[in-house]
């Protein structure tokens, strides 16, 4: 299981969980050094002001939001007999902003515009010290991200010159004129593309007239992956002399089955990283 993000702001240290690549901040880390600690969370539900906030939120971010049911609880709000906790407000409302959740890193956690709002009402200061460091945690997150993608790349680029060796040793005859070799490189380029994206490289190029550099610029990691396979697999097929349409059937199945396998396995990265939630 690989450990939720850890911010640290004025000596507290905040965790951020990511659900549904939304990210979350703990709002029972934000108060532990507090005075009340938790006792505070509900003392600003109970604001008028911040059920205003969170409603809005919900209808411009959640189109299941329970509106009557926020109306209600608005009118309540203010006065003296008047209570609202995280559970309540999710049971009734069906609201997507909070995150009541279990185990090692439980607590309440709301989704980071909320959770800046309710750094404002502890302090300013606190708000804006919790901003700057969610922000660099942000941009390493990028920096680590792109380092990732370009080594994918890399080896997806690595193994197109094994590709290409294969095919020139099999399928390009002797003395064949150079603008036809370039023809052979190309159609099993696309035999690649086809079985992994569903299209060449000119009709991707057709439907992104916008989009600088090609296809597989714009691939995911996951992809990239799975396209450095395909190219060590199909160099081999050429070498066992398999005809194209049955080395495309052989690797189009290949491409679902191991895409499928990686992103089940990233879904079960992201559930072992967040835990369970409380409703």
């Amino acid at each position: 299981m690989v450990k939720n993000k850890i911010i640290e702001v004025k000596g507290s240290k905040i965790t951020v969980i990511s659900i549904k690549e939304n990210d979350f901040i703990s709002l029972t880390d934000m108060v532990r050094h507090f005075e009340d600690g938790s006792a505070l969370i509900e003392k600003w539900l109970r604001n008028k002001n911040t059920i205003e906030f969170i409603g809005i939120w919900e209808q411009i971010n959640n189109n299941a939001f329970n509106s009557p049911e926020f109306e209600g609880i608005k009118n309540e709000a203010g006065l003296n007999r008047f209570t609202l906790s995280v559970k309540k407000w999710i049971a009734k409302t069906n609201a997507i902003g909070f995150v009541a959740k279990a185990g090692r890193y439980g607590g309440t956690y709301a989704h980071k515009d909320i959770a800046f709002e309710f750094g404002s009402w502890l302090s300013p200061e606190f708000k804006l010290y919790l901003i700057k460091e969610f922000q660099r945690l942000k941009e390493e997150e990028s920096s680590r991200q792109q380092i990732e993608w370009s080594v994918s790349r890399t080896l997806a680029k690595v193994n197109y010159r094994i590709h290409t060796d294969a095919i020139k040793e099999k399928l390009i005859p002797e003395k064949l004129p150079k603008s036809r070799i370039q023809l052979v490189y190309v159609s099993e380029a696309d035999l690649l593309n086809v079985a992994l994206f569903g299209m060449t490289a000119k009709e991707w190029r057709e439907e992104n007239p916008d989009k600088n550099g090609n296809i597989r610029d714009y691939a995911t990691m996951e992809q990239l992956v799975v396209l450095s396979n395909m190219e060590s697999i199909n160099a081999m097929l050429i070498q066992q002399d398999q005809p194209q349409p049955d080395r495309l059937v052989q690797l189009n199945n290949m491409a679902i089955q191991q895409m499928k396998s990686l992103l089940q396995a990233n879904v079960s990265h992201q559930l072992g990283q967040n835990g369970t939630t409380e409703q």
